[in-house]
């Protein structure tokens, strides 16, 4: 059997530098920083090739294309990389309404995935919304569609919030 060998390059900056930035900032502003190019994003978003398109305070949404590299050994994108790309999406919807200061950290992930992704689903959005935001917890849901607006997964999220 003939193997085809791909490869694949990117670049990324150092995260904790960032982090450090974002540390300055409200959620909103570092992330709007993220969306305009002013702030590196995260080195996920490089390895798994997803950016955001848009963003308002409680509310994502990223574009992700299945790829090749996504794929798991029996021909479609693999769950943790459409889990990655819903989690993203709802700590970043959380996160654009959290206050310089305030952190978070996921406590509960669920995804139900209702429609195989593979390369030929085409360009997709990953949509988070922030559902209830509480002192302690919050509580974040996403979708992941296609461009017709056929829905591939559906996750929900329970974040702590964090002083940090």
């Amino acid at each position: 059997m003939s193997e085809t060998i791909r490869t694949r390059t990117y670049e990324w900056v150092d995260p904790l530098e960032t982090a450090e930035k974002g540390k300055t900032m409200s959620g909103y502003d570092f992330l709007n920083g993220i969306l305009k190019g002013e702030i590196p994003p995260p080195p996920i978003a490089a390895t798994l090739d997803f950016h955001p398109l848009s963003l308002e305070e409680g509310k994502v949404i990223f574009e992700f294309e299945p790829r090749e590299f996504h794929y798991n050994p029996i021909g479609g994108v693999h769950g943790g990389v459409i889990s990655t790309v819903l989690d993203t999406v709802m700590g970043c919807a959380l996160q654009s309404k959290l206050p310089q200061g305030v952190a978070y950290t996921t406590l509960e992930l669920k995804i139900n995935f209702i429609k195989a992704v593979t390369y030929k689903s085409g360009k997709m959005k990953a949509e988070g919304r922030l559902i209830h935001l509480g002192k302690s917890t919050a509580l974040i849901e996403a979708d992941l569609k296609d461009e017709k607006g056929k829905l591939y997964a559906h996750g929900v999220s329970t974040c702590l919030i964090l002083n940090i």
